[in-house]
Parts: C-alpha cells; sequence; structure tokens
C-alpha cells in the first residue's frame, strides 16, 4: 500500500541533502566542539558556519542564535526566561489559538501571579487587533508571545504590524515561526520582533534540533545551567549532527522557497476544490487569503475526524485531526472552537499539509478515495440527514 503523507505540519521527512551532510558528524568527525585539540576544534568551526549560515536565514547576527532541541524549547525558553527577568507584574499577552508551547508556559506565568490576557479570533482566525492595541495599554513591563502562522488553520497574522505595534508599547514580542519557516520569507530587520522560535523537523530536518533567535540587547534568563554553551544561554553539549543538518535545510528552504510556495498553492488548491464539490456539507476554517500556501483546514459536518482519519489511514493517506480523545471524552480543537466554528462541523476537522516531495498523483489518489469515505460515514451518523430515512417510510 502506498503512503500519501498529508500532515506535513506536524513533521517532514529528511531531506536527503540533509542527512549527507549530517552523516560524516556521526563517523569520523564526532569530536567535541568544546575541546582545545584540533579534532574538536575543526568541529567547532563547523558550527560556527552552521549558525552563520542560519543566522542568514532570517537575517540576524550569529550571535542572536541560541540553538536548542525543539520549538517548544525555544518557545518555553523565551516566555519563562523573558519573564523571570520582568517579575511576577508583568502583563503576558498570546491568543486562544496558540500552540500549547506557548499557552502551556504563559498559563503557568498566570499561575505565579503574572497577568494573563489571551486575545480571540474571527470566524476567519484572525487576531482581534482592537483587542491587542488595548491590552498593550499602560504602564509596567509586557511580553507578548504570538504565533506567526497557526499550525492548523494555516492562517497568518499580520506579524510587522503586531511587532511595530508592542516595539511603540514598549513590550518585548516573540513569535512562534514554527510553521512560517521555509514557506514565506522571515527578516528580523523588517519585522522587529525580539524573539522567534523555529523547529528543524518542520523544514525537513531531523526532529531534536531547533533555534531561538534573541535580539541582541534582550535580556533573558539562563534556561540550561551547567556549561558555557551558546555563550553561557544553554548549558549542554552542542548536537553536532543535527545543527549542521539544520543549516543544510535551512540553504534548501532558501533556495527553493519561491517555486515551493506557488507549487504548494497550487496543490492545496486543486485537493481544496476537488474535496468541496465532491464532499456535500464539507468547509474550509481560517482565511482562505491570509495562509500558508501548503495548509488547508477543512471540516466534514455530522461526522467525527477520528473516524475519517481511521478509514483513510487504511487507505494510506495520513492527514491530521484537532481533536483528541482525552479521558474518554472527545474534545474539538481549541483553535477550531475559538474560531466559532458550529457544532455540527466542529468535531470533523480535518488538517491537510503538504510539503515539497508531495506530487499531483498523490492528491488526484486522495480526491479519489477521500469522498466515498466521508459518504459512508455520513449514511452512519445519527445526526447526518444523509442517513435519514426517505419521506413516507
Amino acid at each position: 500500500m502506498k503512503t500519501i503523507y498529508l500532515d506535513n505540519n506536524a513533521t517532514t521527512c529528511i531531506a536527503p541533502e540533509v542527512r549527507e551532510a549530517m552523516e560524516p558528524f556521526f563517523n569520523e568527525r564526532y569530536g567535541n566542539p568544546s575541546s582545545m585539540h584540533f579534532f574538536g576544534g575543526r568541529i567547532g568551526k563547523d558550527i560556527q558556519k552552521a549558525r552563520a549560515e542560519i543566522a542568514a536565514f532570517i537575517n540576524a547576527a550569529p550571535s542572536e542564535i541560541i540553538f536548542t532541541s525543539c520549538g517548544t524549547e525555544s518557545d518555553n525558553m523565551a516566555i519563562t526566561g523573558c519573564a523571570a527577568v520582568m517579575g511576577n507584574n508583568a502583563k503576558i499577552i498570546t491568543s486562544r489559538v496558540e500552540h500549547p508551547a506557548v499557552l502551556g508556559p504563559c498559563r503557568n506565568l498566570k499561575n505565579k501571579g503574572n497577568q494573563l490576557i489571551e486575545l480571540s479570533v474571527d470566524s476567519l482566525g484572525q487576531l482581534d487587533m482592537d483587542g491587542y492595541r488595548a491590552a498593550l495599554k499602560g504602564e509596567g513591563n509586557k511580553l507578548v508571545s504570538i504565533m506567526w502562522a497557526n499550525n492548523e488553520t494555516g492562517v497568518i497574522f499580520p506579524m510587522d504590524e503586531l511587532a511595530a505595534l508592542a516595539k511603540e508599547a514598549g513590550a518585548i514580542i516573540h513569535t512562534d515561526a514554527v510553521q512560517v519557516a521555509g514557506k514565506i520569507p522571515i527578516d528580523v530587520q523588517k519585522t522587529p520582533v525580539d524573539m522567534l522560535s523555529i523547529s528543524g523537523h518542520k523544514i525537513h530536518a531531523p526532529k531534536g534540533i531547533g533555534f531561538l533567535y534573541v535580539r541582541r540587547g534582550t535580556r533573558l534568563r539562563t534556561f540550561m545551567l551547567g556549561g558555557h554553551q551558546e555563550n553561557g544561554r544553554r548549558g549542554g553539549t552542542e548536537n553536532v549532527p543535527y545543527i549542521v543538518g539544520l543549516a543544510k535545510a535551512v540553504e534548501l528552504a532558501t533556495e527553493n522557497m519561491k517555486a515551493e510556495s506557488r507549487q504548494l498553492a497550487y496543490l492545496r488548491n486543486k485537493l481544496e476544490k476537488g474535496l468541496l464539490s465532491s464532499c456535500p456539507d464539507a468547509r474550509v476554517n481560517g482565511d482562505t487569503i491570509n495562509r500558508l500556501p501548503n495548509t488547508s483546514n477543512i471540516s466534514f459536518e455530522f461526522i467525527e475526524g477520528e473516524a475519517i482519519l481511521y478509514h483513510v489511514s487504511d487507505l494510506g493517506i495520513c492527514a491530521s485531526t484537532g481533536s483528541a480523545c482525552a479521558a474518554g471524552s472527545l474534545e474539538p480543537s481549541h483553535v477550531i472552537r475559538a474560531m466559532g466554528v458550529p457544532f455540527t462541523a466542529v468535531h470533523g476537522s480535518i488538517r491537510f499539509s503538504l510539503s515539497r516531495y508531495t506530487t499531483e498523483e498523490e492528491i488526484d489518489y486522495v480526491l479519489k478515495k477521500f469522498p466515498p469515505v466521508i459518504q459512508k460515514l455520513r449514511k452512519l451518523s445519527p445526526f447526518s440527514k444523509d442517513s435519514m430515512p426517505p419521506a413516507g417510510m
């Protein structure tokens, strides 16, 4: 059975060029970059080169890059590290549709005495800008953490405007840019965020590597103690093969971004149009203009997302749903709920996320196999009109 992988917002495959770049550092080039001898020293130079290449990816200085294990660590380092410097009287501003890696530390800070404001979104998933402006008012320390693009819907927030307003208000602003990396250009000189998180496994690097950009002059408490690495900001021996792999991944992303984005948008639109036309009572969730080129979130009314995924998985189709079964009860995605998606559709949301390796033949396969699954499940649903007996029976 063939595998049609359309869950790239969860993770991507490692690019062959990335694996090739990493391979020597698992074998003959295994030295510790902190060692004084030449064998370790030349590994240290490889890290310097990778750091410079990664910094160039977002137009930052190499000294502003801190290597981490993933986007979650980067988010936690930014939020908790900055808040630790500000103190317990800081105002924390975020949105209701953030990734748990942001909502978790923000709500933990609230439990410790910080004021927390979670901004709402409209039916298109766009941020309440009036609420944002109001939240920035007042004296005192303010920390903003708002994602650049949503991981479930692909909706892009106006980060240029958000950052500019934060600067005017004297706030520190962090953005989780995990989903935009490699899909739209990032330039921290044009978009004046103070901190920015990226995870390697979303851009065809391996799991276990990411980075946090910290603008020079931004105060941040050390996240991991015990070593001099990362200029004393995160102790621990560097993950050299993965750092090198991340550098190769951002190189590939830079080279191919424009062409890939056009192709991804074409394939996504074909998938979306085909499913909407062949599956009645289906709707796209989120802003269809201001969104990532690879992401589509579609709700299929009257049926459960888990049931859809279970059936299409048997056909080799891999997608995802925002719903999760916890403690015996089905909880719909907090993102979909925040957008006010109708009850009949909120549980049936499916996210399709494409990558540079997605082919048109794969999209055609999904368009052939997916609609019969929806039709079958609708007939089984007690809420669907398709399951109702004909009139007069």
